[in-house]
């Protein structure tokens, strides 16, 4: 920490596997995360929480205005990707989707937003990643072309 810098910067990072396909199964997802929440923290960022669905996640920090937001999810896909590879899980090579969504929060949002990311078996029961995720760009006022967009395949 530097002297005189006082922050309270919260981003919700939302990101997918390659293809989309359904591999962050319930099994290997406590592991994943715990491992995620790790690198989050080595970055000297508040890991608050991490969840998800086979398809992709949501990973709720605390911003280290020193570390670029793109770094922090270049350095979680690489070395997440390789302990994933290393575990063996899967028959092939694990990687993570280019791309990824940032999005920021005030602390008056952070409940609302916790609870969303810890209820998200609840939030897709009633709707699709591809639905999510085009509706927080919409809440945002993030324009997006639909061909930057992850790959969906539903």
């Amino acid at each position: 920490m530097k002297p005189g810098v006082f922050t309270q910067l919260y981003t919700q990072l939302v990101f997918a596997p390659k293809y989309r396909e359904r591999l962050l199964k319930k099994e290997i997802q406590p592991e994943v995360f715990s491992y995620i929440s790790g690198i989050i923290t080595n970055r000297k960022h508040k890991s608050i929480i991490i969840n998800g669905m086979p398809d992709h996640i949501h990973v709720l920090i605390g911003l280290n205005p020193d570390d670029k937001i793109s770094d922090l999810v270049g350095t979680i896909k690489k070395c997440s990707s390789t302990f994933i590879n290393e575990k063996g899980w899967f028959r092939g090579k694990f990687h993570w989707q280019d791309g990824y969504g940032a999005f920021s929060y005030g602390k008056s949002q952070l409940d609302n937003v916790y609870n969303y990311v810890k209820n998200q078996d609840i939030h897709h029961k009633k709707g699709t990643f591809r639905e999510e995720y085009i509706e927080l760009l919409k809440r945002f006022d993030i324009e997006y072309d639909k061909k930057y967009l992850f790959n969906f395949f539903e």
